[in-house]
């Protein structure tokens, strides 16, 4: 006896690592590109259950879709609306994976896991280690299948197991296991194996095996909820949306299946030709697809359920100084939106520079003491989000990313740096603020109209070179360049100003030193802004220098 579980247990350690290398290489590889598609192919329902089944059905796994959109909706990147089609989908892909086993690959998989040792261990070229990772995933996979597979086949020789399993009749008993069992490995597609193997040595009969896969389908919505926990209001509506539609399918499917049990299971093994394990892959296909078609005029009933579910968050006059917003522990992880929540956070850093050095200048210009403090405090925040955003983006770089992230997390680091440069620029206008109150330290009108124009020519540059750099949005790219061009122009023109002024004797030497510095600080923010506006993409030539990386 001991000897049989310790071969279900290897086999489906095996099948789970199996799936896991699998659906982890497929989403290292489509990560990105399914990403893409995600973002802009889900402005409907329809169009969401589509991209949805295509993307799970590719990494084989409802739960990582899932934990996906979540992580989506928790960066405001998608609304429920859309996050409900792709969920709906979400379900249908995933019932690739046991259309796979159907198949009954058990014979090849050793062939198929030294093809994947040896694309993966042996060839130097990336795409193709990646394509023997999953090869080898999918080689496991059948292996454990094979081994739990043949330790099923002793089990159905002992009499008690038999009288145990055949006696199992109860739908709610059914339906209760396959929930358990599925919220125990946090996957679907390993617990319908699990059945599919039971059905194929005769210890489960159909129509036991569809009450089992509704409570599968109840159970996979625990990976998602456990990742929108920590989330934002609508990140957790996004989980709880998967669960209530699999609930709502699942009682539905009860009442149908119920009623019509004896067409059902007949219906079922005609397709299947009576190969058991083709039947559950079948049930389980015609569950999903049903549940959604039933489901999916229902969207906004759904979406609107989950507001009255989840508490609203109180609203609060001022935020705390110091928090993440879209990564860190409060936040959703999945690796294939992280590139994407870093920048929606680097985004607000940005902001919060850009804002800054703008008040800066203005209490420069008019000695708001409050205004200066407040420069102050929020430059201790953009340090925190600068040590932050870095560390995360350290701890990101060692998991499974996406290839294309992977190859930005460098450039993120240098746009941190830039931004946090930026920063400190706008705290050294505001110590140029508090010196011009303590030493009474006057500008002439036309110094002051000077840093004026100069300041809004920076301030456009930085703010064009932000949006190109976190959208992707190249329509005011000439216009950056431009900018830097005129804002270096101006650089050189104004410290010459400056000079005539203080030999015409219109300004102090200590007045004068201080607005040069001021501008050659105002250039060098506008070098940072090149930085970061070309740091994912090669700057063109244009009629001015190429900027530098400024530190």
């Amino acid at each position: 006896m001991l000897s049989i579980i310790l071969g279900l247990m290897g086999g489906l350690g095996l099948f789970l690592f199996g799936m896991d290398l699998m659906g982890g290489a497929l989403e290292e590889a489509a990560g990105a590109k399914m990403r893409s598609i995600l973002e802009f192919f889900t402005k409907t329902p329809i169009r969401g259950i589509l991209i949805g089944t295509l993307f799970t059905a590719i990494i084989q796994s409802s739960s990582a879709t899932t934990v996906m959109v979540v992580s989506f909706v928790n960066s405001g990147l998608m609304n429920l609306f859309q996050a409900t089609g792709v969920i709906m989908g979400a379900n249908i892909g995933t019932t690739a994976t046991s259309l796979l086993i159907s198949l009954n690959l058990s014979d090849f998989a050793p062939a198929i896991v030294m093809a994947g040792v040896v694309m993966a261990l042996f060839v130097k070229d990336t795409r193709v280690r990646r394509a023997g990772k999953i090869i080898l995933g999918f080689g496991f996979l059948f292996m454990g299948m094979s081994m739990m597979s043949g330790s099923m086949s002793v089990l159905k020789e002992s009499p008690k197991v038999a009288e145990i399993m055949s006696s199992m009749e109860n739908p709610f008993l059914a339906l209760l296991l396959g929930i358990v069992v599925t919220a125990v490995l946090q996957s679907s597609s390993a617990s319908i194996g699990i059945i599919q193997l039971l059905a194929l040595q005769g210890l489960l009969d159909i129509p036991i095996c569809l009450f089992m896969i509704l409570g599968c389908n109840i159970g996979a919505s625990v990976p998602p909820l456990l990742a929108g926990l920590n989330g934002k209001r609508d990140a957790k509506r996004a989980s709880l949306i998967y669960l209530i539609f699999n609930v709502l399918g699942a009682v539905f499917m009860f009442v149908v299946i119920s009623l019509a049990l004896t067409p059902i299971t007949g219906f079922l093994e005609t397709i299947s030709g009576h190969q058991m394990s083709r039947a559950v892959a079948a049930a389980n296909v015609l569950i999903k697809v049903v549940s959604v078609l039933v489901l999916a005029p229902f969207t906004k009933q759904i979406v609107g359920l989950t507001d009255l579910l989840v508490r609203k968050e109180p609203q609060v006059e001022q935020k705390q100084e110091f928090e993440l917003r879209y990564i860190g522990k409060g936040a959703v992880f999945s690796p294939a939106t992280a590139v994407l929540a870093v920048k929606r956070e680097m985004e607000r850093m940005g902001n919060l520079a850009i804002g800054n050095l703008q008040r800066a200048m203005e209490a420069l210009l008019s000695l708001d003491e409050m205004e200066i403090e407040e420069v102050y405090r929020v430059e201790k925040q953009i340090d925190f989000l600068s040590h932050e955003i870095t560390s995360y983006l350290v701890e990101i770089n060692q998991t499974a990313l996406p290839q294309e992230d992977k190859k930005s997390i460098a450039a993120f680091f240098h746009v941190v740096n830039d931004l946090e440069r930026i920063g400190d620029h706008a705290e050294n206008v505001a110590d140029d603020a508090k010196t011009r109150i303590e030493r009474n330290v006057e500008f002439s009108a036309q110094a002051r109209w000077e840093l004026s124009d100069m300041r809004e020519a920076v301030i456009k540059t930085v703010t064009y070179a932000l949006d190109m750099f976190v959208n992707d949005n190249f329509a005011h790219m000439q216009e950056i360049l431009d900018l830097e061009d005129t804002v270096d122009a101006m650089e050189r023109e104004l410290q010459q100003s400056h000079i005539d002024r203080l030999t015409r004797g219109e300004c102090t030497a200590a007045a004068g030193m201080m607005f040069s510095d001021l501008i050659s600080g105002l250039e060098r923010v506008a070098d940072h802004a090149i930085n970061i506006a070309f740091s994912l993409t090669e700057e063109p030539e244009h009629s001015g220098s190429a900027a530098q990386q400024v530190v």
